[in-house]
């Protein structure tokens, strides 16, 4: 079992809270986390990556299975698999030649990485179309290839920043059953403002706004808490958030 522990993290841009006071612990399984744009979840998400420090005169900590992810270095980035919100696709590149150069600056060794490849190609359901240039690709096929680049190496902790923006309701629900399939013995966090992309999939679902945790449980925890209407969790959201929850 493997665990990501978050301990009050806090970060800063000027004067505004970004994150304020964020502790979490992530077990094995599919995460939710849930809320509008500008809520800190993709803060959250490149702290988690590493790609952003937490306030330096903060008491803020991210451990994995109880080790600073800033001891692990170099070995935290071994476990872990990151598909940003937007990343630069190469329309001339192959979708085996791409996952080759994103194996290479993974460090895996190039005889490994011919067995990775083929792997996670048909992991995404794309080895019929490896050979296939990117730039042919609808929007669904570019982001399963981003999702193929995330968990080469079989990564233990995946992050996902809005993978499925974007998309129509056909190609969501490939993404969703794919994230769904990869879910076991790691761990998924997937960061949306979508109620609909998660709610069939996630272990536990985490409400954020203004950078706070504001609640989290399963679905049937979070929904039970719906004060007027059907319980289901886009009433929920619409409850904490207001607006579109689609």
């Amino acid at each position: 079992m493997n665990e990501l522990t978050l301990k009050n993290l806090n970060k800063h841009y000027g004067k505004k809270y970004a994150l304020k006071d964020f502790s979490f612990a992530f077990t094995d399984g599919v995460y939710g986390l849930l809320g509008p744009n500008g809520a800190g979840k993709s803060t959250l998400m490149h702290l988690i990556t590493d790609n952003l420090l937490p306030d330096k005169k903060s008491c803020s900590e991210i451990l994995w299975n109880n080790t600073s992810i800033r001891e692990l270095k170099e070995k935290y980035r071994e476990i872990l698999g990151f598909m940003p919100q937007q990343q630069t696709l190469y329309p001339n590149m192959t979708a085996r030649y791409f996952l080759g150069y994103m194996s290479s600056l993974k460090g895996i060794p190039a005889k490994k990485s011919l067995v990775e490849i083929d792997t996670v190609l048909k992991e995404v359901e794309l080895y019929d179309d490896a050979d296939k240039m990117i730039g042919g690709f609808c929007g669904g096929m570019k982001q399963r290839i981003l999702i193929a680049a995330a968990i080469l190496g079989n990564p233990k902790l995946i992050i996902m920043d809005e993978p499925t923006a974007g998309l129509d309701p056909k190609q969501r629900v490939i993404i969703r059953r794919l994230i769904e399939k990869l879910g076991h013995e790691r761990i998924i966090i997937i960061s949306t403002h979508i109620v609909s992309d998660i709610e069939s999939i996630a272990k536990e679902i985490l409400l954020i706004r203004s950078g706070e945790l504001i609640a989290n449980g399963t679905v049937e925890q979070l929904t039970a808490q719906v004060h007027s209407g059907e319980h289901t969790l886009e009433n929920l959201y619409l409850q904490y958030y207001g607006g579109d929850a689609t």
